[in-house]
């Protein structure tokens, strides 16, 4: 036990910290020119007319309704027709379905619930004698 080995650790030295200031910079600022636009003219010259019309889209009449409805382009009377076409053909089919589950379900908790109402009114009967 004698020969064990040892670790000789040598005393911690305190170093010291030094202090680094915080960079600055010159932001630098450039006075703002303004530059006159290339087609100036006289301000009682014809303006230039660079806006043009669009074509007005068409319109349907439909009676009680004072003013003419857009007509919406073939894209979205698609879109609606397949969706609605869709809609119905889903709620035809399923429906069938969803009636034979509600009924089998009513079926059944009746069930449950008969069943409970006989084994409480067993219990009343047992309690009272």
């Amino acid at each position: 036990m004698e020969n064990l080995p040892s670790i000789s650790i040598p005393s911690v030295e305190k170093i010291q910290t030094i202090s680094i200031p915080l960079p600055t910079a010159d932001v630098p600022y450039y006075t703002p020119m303004v530059v006159p636009p290339s087609d100036l003219r006289d301000a009682e010259a014809k303006p230039v007319k660079t806006v043009e019309e669009a074509p007005k889209p068409p319109t349907l009449k439909i009676p009680f309704i004072k003013e003419p409805v857009p007509q919406p382009s073939p894209e979205v009377i698609v879109t609606a027709v397949t969706t609605a076409v869709t809609a119905v053909a889903a709620t035809t089919l399923t429906q069938p379905l969803v009636e034979s589950i509600r009924k089998k379900a009513q079926k059944f908790l009746q069930n449950k619930i008969n069943k409970w109402r006989q084994n409480r009114q067993k219990r009343k009967e047992s309690s009272a004698s």
